[in-house]
């Protein structure tokens, strides 16, 4: 190999990409990597299968004439206790209400505590719900019971604590609730 020849060739090619207006700044990051697979001209896309989403029909309590009346809710991520709370605190949808359903319950932004154990469970409701009626206390435990019998129908029955701001409690449990059986069958074997 001939250096004479070669560095001068060199010199000229390193002179040609210098005249460029490249900047020697390095990596400059400039929005988002491309992604994906671009499809080819006049082809269908094909849609993306979403993950089901658990629906529950948990019964909501509202009120009717001054007695609890139970009113089935299918609610999206299962039997949820807490999602099933936040769903009663927003009371009767307009359909209900138009039924004249009411509640008893304040409309509040923060979520009680919720503990299970067993079927034991106990609610720890926020200083803007305090002062519930005894009521409001019944269309909580027993919304709150019937969604902890759907989570699992084994119990055969549920004991709802609601404890107030300011110490008072109040017990109920789901066989004094209207509506709900005292037992719900377990789910069905698959056959063997």
């Amino acid at each position: 190999m001939n250096v004479r020849r070669t560095l001068p060739a060199l010199l000229t090619a390193a002179l040609a990409l210098s005249a460029c207006d490249i900047p020697a700044t390095g990596v400059v990051e400039a929005g988002e990597p491309a992604t994906g697979v671009l499809a080819p001209p006049g082809a269908t896309p094909v849609p993306k299968e979403t993950p089901a989403v658990p629906v529950a029909t948990v019964p909501l309590y509202f009120v009717s004439g001054g007695s609890l009346v139970a009113v089935p809710r299918a609610l999206p991520g299962g039997a949820e206790l807490g999602n099933t709370v936040l769903m009663l605190f927003k009371g009767p949808d307009a359909g209900e209400r138009e039924r004249g359903l009411t509640t008893e319950l304040p409309p509040t932004g923060a979520a009680p505590t919720i503990r299970t154990d067993g079927a034991s469970v106990t609610v720890e409701l926020p200083p803007a719900a305090a002062g519930l009626n005894d009521t409001a206390v019944d269309q909580l435990a027993c919304t709150v019971a019937g969604a902890r019998l759907r989570q699992d129908p084994e119990l055969g029955s549920a004991q709802v604590t609601v404890e107030q701001p300011g110490g008072r409690l109040a017990g109920r449990s789901s066989e004094d609730c209207p509506g709900l059986p005292t037992a719900l069958p377990a789910p069905a074997e698959p056959p063997g």
